[in-house]
């Protein structure tokens, strides 16, 4: 019995075990659901949100490429209707064009009948204007007692040499005109052919005004006996002038430098207050000194200034000494500057190097500033020194024939040849008297309004053009050659001018009515 309630019991526990166990299991299972249910919900709504974040960038993505592609529909609409209208516009125009010909056409087929018209009323009119002449010519024998044939004789004979030296003249013009209204594009044409004369009268500077603050300063330059004067003199081979000129000292001498450095001796003199032979040539060398290293100073600068390196020291040294050289009055320096920018300007327009340009530009003219000045040509001189100074043979050749004596095998010669010429021919580069320019130019204008017939007179062109305007109604076109010519002879006769003067006679019909 024992034994069965011993099994009784253990099996009533163990069920009642298990019962219990199962809900605890239910109960803890029921827990993990309910949390995994929770984390489930959680990793759903973030899903879910992820989703509509994704689904919204898609969309943004999607609208701008749509805006993108409308955008470009657009555009691409707006040119096919811009080129629409260009395709409408020109074939407007071109009916415009057809319409405008078929006008002109028919325009011209009755300009043509007038014209035909004109040529026959002209031919009757030579038929009857010869038969008249005739008739004149035979009075005319009559009363001369010569026939036509030896009066021609008589008249080519006296005009003969004065219509040789006006037909040269003439072709000499229209060779000149030729050159000037050649073909642009023919750049190599235009450097051969372009040439200028320089003026030819002009001053030659030999004297430097030295200013004093008064005219007791002279008697101490002149000093005991003339001594301080002549050692000056002597010191600085230059010629000291000493007269009844108020408050001034001339300074003569061929050479600028030396006329300087006498300038400069004497300001120091005069600033300083002792003046005796001793101290004039302490003087004189220290300010000899200075001059040079002014003049390398400033051959150093221009070149800088123009961007030209690699120059030989002493052909930097000449560049400066131009400072002190003048050439019919202009300056050797300044006149050299000008022809380098030229130079360069012309080889930038014709497509060459502009470099080399201005750097012959600027030694053209290195052969008037040597030390020794041998008897040759400044030209020819000058390219030997380049030559010797080791400079490119275009850049020599270019020195040596800028006045044609030597013969040119570069385009870099003619540019110099002819940006010296424009360089010292132009107005106001070398030395004329300002009044007697203006005078010259008013006597011009007068010569040619003296003349019957001429209502207006202009001189243009620094008085290289003369334009002369006459009355329709009193000179015919006949009658304006002749007068061309006649002004012509006679500024040839009575004026002075450098190069040559062009003479345009213009004879201008006017018709005018008044609408009331």
């Amino acid at each position: 019995m024992e034994i069965i309630y011993a099994i009784s019991g253990f099996l009533g526990g163990g069920i009642l075990s298990y019962f219990m166990w199962d809900k605890a299991l239910h109960s803890k299972k029921q827990k993990i659901v309910s949390e995994a249910e929770a984390a489930g919900e959680v990793i759903k709504k973030d899903k879910i949100l992820q989703a509509k974040e994704k689904f919204l960038q898609l969309k943004s993505d999607h609208e701008e490429y749509i805006n993108e592609k409308n955008i470009k529909v657009n555009n691409f609409e707006a040119k096919l209707k811009q080129r629409e209208t260009g395709i409408n516009q020109r074939r407007e125009e071109l009916n415009r064009s057809i319409k405008d010909f078929e006008t002109s056409k028919h325009d011209v087929d009755v300009i043509r009948e007038n014209l035909t018209n004109q040529l026959e009323l002209l031919e009757k009119r030579e038929h009857e204007v010869e038969a008249l002449h005739r008739q004149q010519v035979e009075k005319l024998e009559v009363l001369s007692g010569l026939s036509a044939e030896e009066a021609k004789t008589q008249l080519v004979d006296s005009l003969k040499n004065e219509a040789k030296t006006e037909a040269m003249s003439y072709i000499n013009e229209i060779m000149e005109e030729a050159k000037l209204s050649a073909n642009k594009e023919a750049k190599k044409v235009v450097v051969k052919t372009i040439q200028r004369v320089a003026t030819e009268t002009a001053i030659e500077n030999s004297v430097t005004i030295f200013h004093i603050e008064s005219d007791e300063i002279k008697g101490r330059i002149i000093g005991r006996e003339g001594r301080n004067i002549r050692a000056l003199e002597a010191a600085t081979g230059v010629e000291i002038i000493v007269d009844d000129t108020p408050e001034a000292i001339v300074l003569s001498g061929f050479d600028p430098v030396r006329r300087e450095i006498a300038r400069l001796a004497l300001h120091q003199l005069v600033t300083d207050g002792r003046i005796h032979p001793a101290r004039i040539e302490e003087v004189v060398e220290k300010v000899r000194k200075q001059v040079e290293e002014e003049i390398i100073e400033t051959g150093k600068r221009t070149t800088i200034d123009l961007g030209v390196h690699g120059l030989h020291p002493e052909l930097i040294r000449m560049i400066g000494k131009m400072k002190y050289r003048s050439s019919y009055g202009q300056n050797l320096l300044q006149h050299s500057r000008e022809v380098a920018n030229l130079c360069a300007i012309m080889a930038t327009e014709l497509g060459l190097n502009a470099k080399a340009a201005k750097r012959a530009g600027l030694l053209h003219d290195i052969g008037k500033v040597p030390d020794d000045e041998p008897e040759l040509p400044h030209a020819v001189l000058g390219m030997k020194l380049a030559e010797r100074f080791k400079e490119k043979p275009d850049i020599c050749n270019a020195i040596g024939a800028h006045h044609d004596e030597v013969e040119m095998t570069s385009l870099l010669s003619p540019i110099v040849q002819v940006c010296d010429a424009i360089s010292g021919a132009r107005p106001g580069a070398r030395r004329e008297v300002v009044e007697s320019y203006i005078k010259r130019l008013k006597t011009l204008e007068e010569l040619a309004l003296s003349y019957p017939g001429v209502l207006k007179t202009y001189a243009i062109q620094a008085g290289r053009e003369l334009r002369v305007i006459v009355g329709s109604d009193k000179i015919s076109d006949k009658d304006s050659e002749q007068l061309s010519f006649d002004i012509a002879k006679r500024i040839q006769d009575e004026m002075t001018y450098p190069g040559q003067i062009k003479i345009t006679v213009i004879r201008e019909m006017r018709a005018i009515s008044y609408a009331k």
